[in-house]
């Protein structure tokens, strides 16, 4: 039988993350746990038509366009980074956001992009305003 220590342990090594609801439904309520990830490796983690470089980055994709929270899109900006996709083909992916969900959930997207593959923005050289209160 397995522990739940032990499969949050499988599931750190076989997905290269694991989100604080893992952790707490590992803790509150292992077979709940247990049911959503099998759907979870059946749709997603398991390699089938598409391989798991082409999942990653609709993943990223995915919650791109929800505007989930930012620390569960880089982490699979990390893992699709581990397998191997580069950061321009990543930022691809999230382009894609921009015709369909608009603006704000592509600049989502770009944020947790930024902060993971760490480019630094070019500035300006002219004065503007930059939406941050003024220094007093």
């Amino acid at each position: 039988m397995t522990t739940a220590q032990t499969y949050i342990d499988d599931m750190a090594a076989k997905r290269g993350y694991v989100l604080d609801y893992h952790q707490v439904m590992a803790a509150a309520d292992f077979p709940v746990l247990k049911a959503a990830n099998d759907v979870v490796s059946a749709a997603y983690l398991d390699e089938r038509s598409l391989d798991r470089r082409t999942k990653e980055l609709l993943f990223i994709l995915s919650l791109t366009v929800m505007r989930a929270p930012l620390p569960q899109i880089r982490s699979h900006i990390m893992v699709a980074l581990d397998l191997g996709v580069t950061s321009q083909e990543i930022l691809e992916a999230i382009e894609i956001a921009l015709p369909e969900a608009g603006i704000v959930a592509f600049q989502w997207g770009v944020q947790a992009w930024q902060d993971v593959v760490g480019i630094e923005p070019l500035q300006p050289s002219v004065a503007v305003h930059s939406g941050k209160p003024d220094a007093e």
